[in-house]
């Protein structure tokens, strides 16, 4: 398949192809944009995995269950959608020491041509229903 803005295929990067068996492989959406959602038109595996004693030690009352900032879990994968209120079955599992991890290595559907009508609709969806801050609202240049 030809390079072009629907389809790109890099097979200079050291990490191609990143998944087996798929071919033509688009890397256009190299990080899948539906990777944080809990529920997603690909495969993944949701695995529950013990936290390193470290992080578990290091963790405070602000902080993720995965043991870092909010902000970090989330984008590590700490929890696809998932909320921090108390007495969640997530709480309950970061209190005996796990974590859960979104894990995409046998999911080839933002890799697949076809799937490029889909991506773009979320994306699209996504943006129309975004809020922003009174901060940003100010910000804005009006056109």
């Amino acid at each position: 398949m030809k390079n072009s803005s629907r389809f790109f295929e890099n097979r200079e990067c050291r990490y191609f192809p990143c998944h087996k068996d798929q071919d033509p492989f688009n890397c256009l959406f190299c990080y899948c944009p539906f990777y944080l959602k809990e529920h997603c038109p690909g495969n993944p595996t949701w695995l529950k995995v013990k936290k390193r004693a470290a992080a578990a030690d290091s963790a405070g009352p602000d902080d993720c269950a995965a043991g870092g900032s909010a902000a970090d879990c989330h984008a590590a994968g700490g929890h696809a959608e998932g909320g921090h209120a108390a007495g969640s079955a997530p709480e309950a599992a970061a209190e005996a020491g796990f974590k859960i991890i979104k894990d995409c290595t046998n999911c080839t559907f933002p890799h697949r041509p076809e799937s490029y009508d889909v991506i773009i609709d979320f994306i699209r969806r996504e943006n129309e229903t975004r809020e922003f801050s009174g901060e940003i609202w100010d910000k804005a240049i009006e056109v």
